[in-house]
Formats: structure tokens, sequence, C-alpha cells
């Protein structure tokens, strides 16, 4: 059965990234009108992939719930989902102990909502049959250490999960990934930065903010484990990060930098930001689309250092979010540069789909292939 599944494009400045993934957390009253609703509806185009973004209006007609196919037929309908959001500070999961990155009184740049307090949500769209959670207006950015099961390697992965820089996807890109990395006999850190921080436009053309919040709590998060490695019992020389969408750029970010983006406060500020080695999965905001479909440039505030660690890039042909040129412009540059780095792509998956099984194989074999590249570089 075929979902069909409209994407409904809002007015600039609201939506992220041309409206292809809508900040959450933004008030009904400023979504587009409804006649600007209807008017996308009547050109929307069937599709077979699922539904895997959030959104606060997704407009379907399927036989069952927005994003999932049903069993049984029934009558195309317009489907209004309301945002879910509740207010309270994101809890972690059995098994985690969750820390602050920056001591209370260190005063920290504010996230675009100010001092509105932090608040956990669901993405209204299901991923694998589920939906999945998020939190945001994160002030005090944490990091949520979760112990290796059995035994330990001594290597640790740093999760950055994605959410459009609005929003952190705690569950789909984070706690489930920790959830995989402990039973490979490896220490996860689970990074909740600053969010939401919207990327400005300039004549039409998105640009990074000059201060990127989210890098700032990435790349103190990795000196804070390298400082305590020995009372973590992790190896500081094998400190690696693996990021999904927008956290996939901050790790393309910190593997090509050991410069910092704020001023040294302590001992774990000595310690370098770069990772060991970076696994970049369903990359975004490197390409230079703006010279047409067979330009593989960069954007300008992308930059590549020869010193990159080793790199495994994961994505889906049919990636409607993040083109597949997005990974190739990255990874031919890192290989110009002399940095050893592996591609690994499918036909299907989408975008956002974690490590949740569905019917495309990348969704069940990608961690296969993470944990036999992780092998073949003497982590494990």
């Amino acid at each position: 059965m075929l979902v069909v599944l409209c994407t409904v494009r809002f007015r600039e400045g609201v939506g992220l990234r041309n409206g292809r993934r809508l900040l959450t957390s933004v008030p009904a009253t400023e979504l587009a009108t409804k006649h600007e609703l209807h008017s996308q509806i009547r050109r929307c185009r069937l599709s077979l992939f699922r539904f895997v973004v959030p959104s606060l209006l997704a407009i379907c007609i399927t036989g069952s719930a927005c994003g999932q196919a049903s069993k049984t037929q029934s009558s195309p309908a317009e489907v209004e989902v309301p945002k879910e959001e509740r207010e309270g500070v994101w809890q972690s999961t059995a098994g985690g102990v969750q820390v602050p990155l920056w001591p209370a009184n260190v005063p920290l740049a504010k996230p675009d909502t100010g001092d509105q307090l932090e608040a956990t949500g669901n993405g209204t769209g299901l991923i694998g049959g589920r939906r999945w959670r998020w939190v945001s207006y994160v002030t005090r950015p944490t990091m949520t250490i979760y112990k290796p099961k059995g035994r330990n390697t001594g290597t640790t992965m740093l999760v950055l999960p994605g959410g459009g820089f609005s929003v952190v996807a705690t569950d789909l890109e984070g706690t489930e990934i920790c959830d995989w990395v402990v039973q490979q006999g490896m220490t996860c850190a689970m990074l909740k930065y600053r969010v939401p921080q919207a990327w400005p436009k300039v004549d039409g053309k998105q640009q990074r903010p000059k201060v990127l919040l989210a890098l700032k709590d990435a790349q103190r998060a990795m000196g804070l484990l390298r400082q305590r490695a020995s009372s973590y019992g992790i190896d500081p020389h094998k400190i690696g990060v693996i990021g999904f969408s927008a956290g996939a750029y901050l790790a393309a970010a910190m593997s090509n930098t050991e410069d910092r983006t704020y001023p040294i406060a302590d001992a774990a500020d000595q310690q370098s930001p770069r990772p060991d080695f970076a696994i970049v999965a369903y990359t975004a905001r490197m390409l230079d689309n703006s010279k047409g479909r067979n330009h593989l440039e960069l954007q300008p505030w992308v930059k590549i250092s020869a010193k990159a660690p080793p790199t495994l890039i994961l994505h889906a042909m049919n990636d409607d979010m993040d083109d597949i040129r997005q990974p190739m412009a990255y990874a031919l540059a890192l290989n110009d540069a002399g940095v050893a780095v592996d591609l690994r792509v499918y036909a299907k998956g989408g975008h956002a789909f974690g490590m949740r099984p569905t019917a495309d194989p990348i969704t069940t074999e990608w961690p296969g292939q993470v944990k036999q590249w992780l092998h073949n570089i003497g982590l494990l």
C-alpha cells in the first residue's frame, strides 16, 4: 500500500531548510495560511518513502496514522497532527549518568529562545513504527555517560543527535545509539547541546552562524571526556564521534579543526577537541548547491584539514532531505587532503532512520558496517 505524503512548505523563516523540516516549537499562528496549505496539497505527489520528519502540521492522505501505511483502505482525509510538548528538563534513560558540561556559575550564551524553560516532546512522524522524542530550549547543555556492557575496549563514542539545530533527537539518534554502542564494549556519551539556533540567510543563501553554540558544546564534551578518561575507564586516544544530520555536520566540523570556538576556561579545555575517529550519517549543510547538480563544492564555512581523523560516511541515495552530493562532496574533499575516508551508500533509506529496523537494508546493516570499520582501524 502506498502512503500519500504531502510535503507542505511554509513561509520563509518558519520552516527549516526550505521548509522540508519544520521547527517543532514554532507557534501554530506562524504557519502558512489555510489557503497556502490547500494550494500546496493540490500539488503533492504520491511518495513511496515513509514520513520521517517532525512538524506541527502534517497533511497526509493515508489508510492509517499520518506517515504509516495501514492494512485496510479508508477514504482520503486531511489529518492535522498537533504538536506535543511538555515543559521539563530531559531525563536520561536507565543506566545513563547525565553530567553538566559547564559549571553552574559559568555564564553561557543563550539559544534563540533565551531563558525559555527546557521542554521535551514527540515528533509527529513515525520512524520504524514509533514516534521519536526530542528536547529543545536547552540553555544548560549536558552529556550522558553510558558504561559498556561486559568487556571494556577503552573506546568511547560521543553521540551527536540531529534535529536541524532546533531540537535534539534524544532517542532516535541518541540513547538508542548508545544502547548499541555499549553492547560493543564501548563507553557512550550522548550530547544534549544548546538549541534552537537558526542559520541566517543572506541574499537568499543560508549561512552558518558566526558562533555555533552546538559546536562549542561538542568541543567542550570532547575535552571533558579526555580530562576524565581515568575516572571513566576510557582511553583518551580512542574517543570518536558519531553524528546524524545536523549532528553529522558537527562531527565534520570537530574533525577539521583543533581550534576551540570559545576561550579556554579550565583544564578540560586544554585537551584536544578533535575526535580520534568520526562517523557521519546522512550529513547536512556541507554542499554548496548553488552551482548546479554537476558541482561538488563545499560551502565556504566547511574547512578541510589533513589532520582530520579516519572517517566513515553513511548515506542513502533516496535521501530527499540531504542530497547524496552532500556526503560525496565531503568524502572527496577529505580524500584530496589525504584523510582515510570510507563511504557506504545504499539505494534506499531516506533520511533520519537512526537504528530502527525497516524494510530498507541500510537500517539493519549499517551498525555492522560501523563495527567492522572500527575493527579495521584498530579500535575494537
